[in-house]
This record gives C-alpha cells, structure tokens and sequence, in this order.
C-alpha cells in the first residue's frame, strides 16, 4: 500500500472537476472528430455503406443499455479504478485483478496509438498549409512533452484544456451538418435510408460497420475513474455518463446522416473507398461553407486528437494509481502530488511507457496511421470491450450478492444481461473483421500477437489473483477494496466521512 508518513493512503484531490468537466474528459476519450474521420469513411466505403449511421444508432441503444447497469455500480461504488473495482465486487477479486490488468494494457497503449494519429494529422496538416515537411517524430515528442506536463497539475487544469479543444472540435462538425440540413442536403436531399435501422445489417460487411460505430465510443465509460475528482460522485458520475452515451450516439448520427446527405448515396461511398477518405468530409465542407472551413478542419483534427490522447493518459494512469495504492505492480504507483493531488508518480510513469511504444514504432520505421495508430488501437479496444462485457456481468453478481433489496428487474438484471450480451456480440465483430480493420497493417507481427497478447494479460491477472489467494491472502482481501471512506461503498443516503484513511469494503 502507499501510505503517508502518518498513514493514511495517497488520495487524489477531492472536488476538483464538476460535471460539466467530467463530460468533457470523457467525451475528449471518444474523440469526435477523430472518430468520425477516421472511422465513418471506413463503415461507409467498406462496411454498412450508406446504412452507417443507423449503424450508429444501433450502437447508442446498446450502449445506453449497457450504461444502465454501469450507473448502478457508479451510483454505489467511488474509485479511480472504475471497472476494476467494479468488476471484483461483482465476480470476484480474481477476475477483477485480470480485468483490471486488461484496462491497464488498455488505456496505456491508447495514449501512444492516439500519439500516431495526432502526428499523422499534424505532418499532412502542416505540409498541405505551410509548406513544411517536417518528420512524424517531431510531433509525437510534441504531443508527449505537452501531454506530461499538463497530466502533472490538477485534474481541473486538463478537463479546462479538453474544454477548450472539444468545443473546438464539435462546432466544426456540427457547423457542416447543420449547412447540409439548411441547405436541404444534396444531390439526392436528405435521404431516410441512412437512419432506416434495418441499413445497419446490409452493404459490404455489416459487421465491419457495426464494429467501427461501436469502436467510435472507446473511452465513454471513463466517467467513473473521476469519482474521486468530482464533487458529489454519486450524483455526477451516472448523469455524466448517461450525458456522454446519449449525447454522443445522437451527435454521431446527426453529423454522420447530414455527411452522407451532403455528399449524396452513391458518392458518399465513392469517396469512402477512395485513396483520400477525408473528402467525405471535406467536400460538403467546401460545398456547403467554403475552403476557409476546409483549413479549419484540418487544424481540429490536430487538437481533436490531442484532446483524445490527453484524456487516455488520465485514465491509464488512474488505473496505474488505483493498482499502485492496492500495492500491486509497484506501491510507488499509488502516490499522489502534495500540492495538486495528480497521481504524478503514475502520470510519468504511464509518459515513459507511451513514449517506449511510440519509439519503438518510429525505430522500426512503422508508419503513425497505418501502424502505430491502427494496431494498437485494435489492441487496447480488444481489450476494453472484453472488460466492459465482464462488468456488466458483474453488476448482476453485484447486486445479487451485496445488496437484494436494491435488485430491479431492469437496472440491475435486464439491462446488464442484455448490454453483456451485446458487448459480447462487439468481441465477435472485432475477432471476425480485425484483419480488414487492420488493413496494411494485417501482415505485421504486432497484428498476429494482438489476440495473444490479451490473452497472455488475463490469464496472467488471473494467475496473480490465484497466487494471492492461496501465499498472499491479506493482499489477495485488497484487490479492489482499498479506497477512501468518502468514496467507498455506502448506501445513497450515506454521508461522506472526512476521513482520508483506508477504507476496507
């Protein structure tokens, strides 16, 4: 464990983000812009053709089922670890260990994957308006720089940064949307058939639409890891959540309906599966603004992509503190800045570790987009689809066991079940289209250890939480169960203790 010198637990600052700003953080991990761009193109020229935003609309209603039973838990159970505390209250301390080892692979190899995008987008951006050609490196040592700094201040300082860029990047979609809208669409008007939800399951490869409109929310759920951050969690966290799950799926589809409408069916997918993907949406932004936009866009795909990788490295290194101050991996991991109450020693950590991953791939002479960006985003989101599956699995288990007399035939059975099962459905979409989600990159020998590599992670979880039972079992009791009296497991009308010290639940 990390404890003070009078032995009390390194905390994270209390109050220090709203929910205004926990939405923030957790819209900037889905990434608008950055999932629109680079994951509509591809569901349009390759998946569910012009069915895509009913693709996304799919998606919103399982996503808003599986946030349900996530609410309950965020509701009950405050800490920086989100699923992996949640996860062994409801199925058991070992599977919470390998489910909080793969959240871990997950958020950390984000950061870096979002790195490559950012510097892909910064390099083409850069060349196309000021005529410079500058190496992709430059911007991703650029990108880490800034990002270290900022994750070593206060949370607040980092949610008014995201503010600022995720304003940024959602006027600009919603400005060509609305355009498309008031200019009453293009050569074919605003067509219904994008929105009629059987398009969702027709075109080339629906389940490669299906997946990428599921892949285009990675991140939502880390509202939760906040809990400690914000003011009055169990009122902040669940409605941020359901703010950003809703609010997300609705804009997702407005922006990507008006796209195709702009563009028209047939030259939505035309330019989809073209060599310059972008113009899906950089043409209605010509046609319907001006070229002045175009400019403007491009910019935006930079500090979309900042703002995305920014939020990643909150969230990995949370769960590095969470593990850490359970001393587990290393008690260092669990300490907290005297001044500004980051998880400082984690933050670095977690920059020394993006920056590995990035060089690696700069050394090896890998491409950002195609390599670094797309592998390893295929990794972590294989990743965390798995541990949001368990989790609401976990929420029956939790509630059966915990607390009967909170049991709801909806919040806390049906809904889990149900968005259990449809996150499991996403796996099988992933593991059935992850070589065409890959592309170019199929044929590299980080594609054919991805599977391997969750594999080895929660089996290794699951090793080590076997191992503590059996040598270990004081620490084996603190898997998941070391957090703050204010922020532990207590009833809604539980008033929060003062106390920083130690809470066992």
């Amino acid at each position: 464990m990390s404890h003070s010198p009078s032995g009390e637990v390194h905390r994270l600052k209390a109050n220090s983000v709203g929910l205004v700003g926990v939405v923030f953080m957790a819209v900037a991990t889905a990434a608008p812009i950055t999932a629109m761009t680079g994951n509509l193109p591809i569901a349009v020229g390759f998946g569910n053709g012009v069915g895509a935003p009913a693709g996304y609309l799919f998606a919103t209603v399982v996503l808003t089922v599986f946030a349900v039973g996530y609410v309950a838990m965020a509701k009950r159970i405050t800490a920086a670890g989100a699923f992996y505390g949640y996860i062994s209250h409801g199925l058991g301390r070992i599977t919470g260990m390998a489910s909080g080892m793969l959240a871990v692979l997950a958020y950390i190899v984000f950061e870096a994957s979002i790195v490559g995008v950012f510097a892909y987008f910064a390099r083409t951006t850069v060349h196309d308006q000021l005529g410079l050609d500058l190496p992709w490196i430059l911007y991703a040592a650029v990108m880490l720089g800034a990002t270290a700094v900022l994750s070593h201040f206060d949370i607040n300082l980092t949610a008014k940064a995201l503010g600022v860029m995720l304003v940024g990047e959602i006027a600009v979609l919603f400005a060509v949307a609305t355009a498309v809208l008031l200019a009453g669409g293009g050569p074919d008007g605003i067509p219904l058939e994008p929105l009629d939800p059987k398009n969702a399951f027709t075109g080339t490869s629906a389940g490669l639409g299906i997946f990428f409109a599921f892949w285009s929310w990675v991140g939502f759920e880390s509202t939760a890891m906040y809990g400690e951050e914000s003011r009055d969690p169990k009122r902040v966290i669940p409605r941020a959540t359901l703010i950003s799950v809703v609010g997300v799926g609705v804009f997702y589809i407005y922006v990507s309906w008006m796209t195709i409408a702009g563009n028209g069916l047939s030259k939505s997918v035309e330019l989809s599966s073209s060599a310059a993907p972008l113009d899906l949406f950089f043409a209605p932004t010509q046609q319907f603004i001006g070229s002045w936009a175009v400019d403007s866009f491009q910019w935006l795909l930079l500090t979309g992509s900042f703002a995305c990788g920014m939020a990643f490295h909150q969230c990995a290194a949370r769960y590095l503190y969470a593990i850490g101050r359970e001393g587990f991996l290393h008690p260092a991991l669990g300490r907290t800045h005297p001044r500004h109450g980051s998880p400082y020693t984690a933050s670095l950590v977690q920059s020394a570790i993006a920056v590995t991953l990035v060089t690696a791939f700069w050394l090896t002479g890998q491409d950002p987009y195609l390599h670094l960006y797309t592998l390893l985003a295929i990794l972590g989101t294989m990743a965390i689809l798995i541990v949001q599956t368990l989790c609401s699995f976990a929420v029956i288990g939790y509630f059966r066991k915990n607390h009967p007399e909170d049991r709801h035939w909806f919040t806390t059975l049906t809904a889990p079940l149900l968005g259990g099962l449809g996150m499991s459905s996403v796996v099988v979409l992933l593991v059935l289209n992850m070589r065409t989600a890959a592309g170019l990159a199929a044929d590299s020998l980080v594609f054919t250890l991805i599977p391997w590599t969750v594999a080895a992670v929660f089996l290794g979880g699951l090793a080590l939480g076997t191992y503590l039972k059996r040598k270990a079992p004081a620490r084996y009791e603190l898997i998941g169960r070391i957090v703050l009296e204010d922020a532990a497991e207590r009833t809604p009308c539980d008033a929060p203790s003062a106390s920083t010290s130690a809470a066992n639940v």
